[in-house]
């Protein structure tokens, strides 16, 4: 039960994350502060399907944690679900087309390495 919890809320994360860097990406940089511009930027982001999807997502994660704390300890709750860093690397690189370099590819390495720790 516990790790089917701890691949829910991965997917969710890694899913809403994606989802969030792709439509922030697409809204541009803010740069006009004025709170009439900010009103203009909200309406224009919460007019983005997938950005609305990216907060469902978000909530599922946030549930399933909850669920994986109480039937697991939160010091295996924690480091079992930072294996959305290695998953968000590999599909930052494969669906968003950023430059990863080598030195990210390494501390993913290193932390699947310890989620692997913990599945022994």
């Amino acid at each position: 039960m516990k790790w089917l919890l701890v691949a829910l809320v991965v997917a969710a994360t890694v899913a809403s994350d994606l989802l969030q860097s792709h439509e922030m990406k697409r809204q541009g940089e803010v740069t006009d502060f004025r709170p009439s511009a900010l009103g203009r930027m909200l309406a224009a982001v919460l007019r983005r399907k997938l950005l609305i999807l990216a907060i469902g997502c978000m909530a599922v994660s946030f549930f399933a944690f909850l669920e994986l704390l109480r039937v697991a300890d939160l010091s295996f709750a924690v480091p079992a679900t930072a294996a959305t860093y290695v998953l968000e690397t590999l599909l930052a690189k494969i669906v968003l087309k950023e430059n990863v370099v080598w030195q990210r590819w390494a501390g993913a390495a290193l932390v699947a390495s310890g989620v692997l720790l913990l599945s022994l």
